[in-house]
């Protein structure tokens, strides 16, 4: 299984000043085993590139799927049962950023655990590890929160709590993350269709959102001076939380 989800990415800013975007993204849901098209390697430069070092870890040292699989087993999940993948942007040619990827465990073809793997463009990383205490399915009618440890915008503060909404269908899959800060706060979605990846489709995205996680990266940056000419607060960026992962304390149920 290697699917390309060409997704789309909502942000809205909660909030007196607002601000919101929309743009397409490009995304692969592997299991970094399979037969992949000729565009798109594992550790090897190509057109789009999976490396282990940069998932799964530490930043530029990551262990990839085997460090996703130690920690499902220090706590205790059925990993004999279970089939992990990783959702997340490949690099493109030799250059690599993603603000989120998703570190998935599922179960029948059921999401069990999944692990946000939050990059920031200060150089910093956190994982945040979210499941039910007896990893039974998450649904996507449930909602699970996590404390913000990580500095991500500038334009944010390190408090509050993060609310994940996770759908994971044979057809699709639709992300919901929400931060709240008393009255302050983003709304970021990520909602694409499951579809196989190709050669064709491949090569397709790179024509018609060239230069990959580079392209993300500059939108970020061009939103960021959106929001200073709006005179929003800037924050001074604070050291990385000392913890590599938290875990969701609860989850509520809600309609997504």
């Amino acid at each position: 299984m290697l699917e390309h989800i060409q997704a789309q990415t909502t942000h809205a800013r909660r909030g007196k000043l607002k601000n919101a975007f929309r743009y397409g993204v490009d995304f692969l849901l592997t299991d970094l085993t399979e037969a992949r098209p000729w565009p798109v390697s594992r550790n090897r430069f190509n057109l789009w590139s999976l490396w282990d070092r940069q998932h799964g870890g530490a930043r530029g040292t990551g262990r990839g799927v085997q460090w996703f699989r130690d920690e499902l087993h220090r706590r205790g999940f059925p990993l004999e049962r279970a089939k992990l993948v990783l959702l997340t942007q490949p690099s493109f040619l030799w250059f690599h950023f993603n603000p989120v990827s998703f570190w998935i465990a599922l179960i029948d073809d059921e999401p069990c655990a999944f692990v946000a793997e939050v990059n920031n463009t200060f150089g910093h990383r956190h994982c945040y590890f979210c499941a039910h205490d007896d990893f039974r399915p998450i649904s996507g009618m449930e909602t699970l929160t996590a404390k913000k440890l990580m500095h991500v915008s500038p334009f944010q503060q390190v408090q509050g709590e993060y609310s994940f909404r996770f759908l994971y269908s044979k057809l699709a899959i639709k992300i919901r993350i929400t931060y709240e800060n008393g009255d302050q706060g983003v709304v970021a979605t990520l909602t694409g269709s499951r579809r196989p990846a190709t050669s064709a489709s491949l090569v397709w995205a790179a024509l018609r959102r060239p230069a990959g996680a580079a392209r993300v990266l500059a939108l970020i940056h061009v939103q960021a001076a959106i929001l200073f000419l709006k005179r929003a607060p800037f924050m001074k960026t604070p050291a990385p939380p000392k913890l590599a992962m938290s875990e969701s304390p609860a989850y509520r149920e809600e309609r997504l």
